[in-house]
């Protein structure tokens, strides 16, 4: 791979969410939340077409910056998604807490995170970008204890569950979140094998109440 990054082929929006619902939260942590969307190649090209869209969400002490990060001889999250190209609007949804982390669930002690990412959020990225809106069309995956986020919040009305042993991977849909798809409990399970193009360069903020 490349030691630089190069152009990308996607775009990345970068956001500022102004949220009521993290507002007084008990820690005192921000209400005013970076989000990132990445929009896929041929985006502004067509403006009639819609678009299905995948909710992204980190682990515990994970921070939205932190998607950026590469190691040695291994793209970043970044690189690889605008090298992977999916026809899709990916949403990376920060949700950090001077704890670490939150799980992306509502908690007395940390916040109501689970409803700022299904009432805030979600809201957020399908007014403003030309997204399929429907829960059919929604996807949510997470690393870690983003993966348990992804699950808890998937999984809030379940029609189906299946899962794997060896992936820890539950197939599910909801109705009050609106998200649905396949997310993941284990650790990242990119191998670094991809061919990177190089880093997201084209950004906005955003500012909404």
């Amino acid at each position: 791979m490349r030691p630089w990054s190069t152009e990308s082929l996607g775009r990345l929006d970068e956001h500022v969410i102004e949220s009521d619902l993290l507002r007084g939260n008990p820690l005192g942590d921000p209400h005013r939340r970076p989000l990132w969307v990445w929009v896929p190649p041929g985006y502004d090209d067509e403006p009639d077409r819609r678009y299905a869209s995948v909710y992204v969400i980190q682990g515990l002490t994970g921070q939205l910056d932190m998607w950026r990060n590469r190691t040695a001889f291994r793209p970043s999250f970044l690189e690889l998604l605008d090298a992977a190209a999916p026809s899709c609007v990916v949403a990376l949804v920060d949700a950090w807490t001077s704890l670490g982390g939150s799980q992306f669930i509502d908690s007395p002690g940390t916040g109501r995170y689970g409803s700022y990412l299904c009432d805030e959020v979600v809201s957020f990225v399908d007014e403003r970008y030309r997204t399929l809106a429907e829960p059919a069309h929604r996807g949510i995956t997470g690393k870690s204890s983003g993966g348990y986020g992804a699950m808890v919040n998937a999984g809030s009305r379940p029609t189906r569950a299946t899962r794997s042993s060896r992936s820890a991977t539950y197939r599910t849909s909801a109705r009050r979140c609106g998200l649905s798809g396949t997310t993941t409990t284990g650790r990242s399970s990119d191998s670094g094998r991809t061919s990177a193009r190089g880093r997201p360069s084209r950004r906005s903020t955003t500012t909404s109440s």
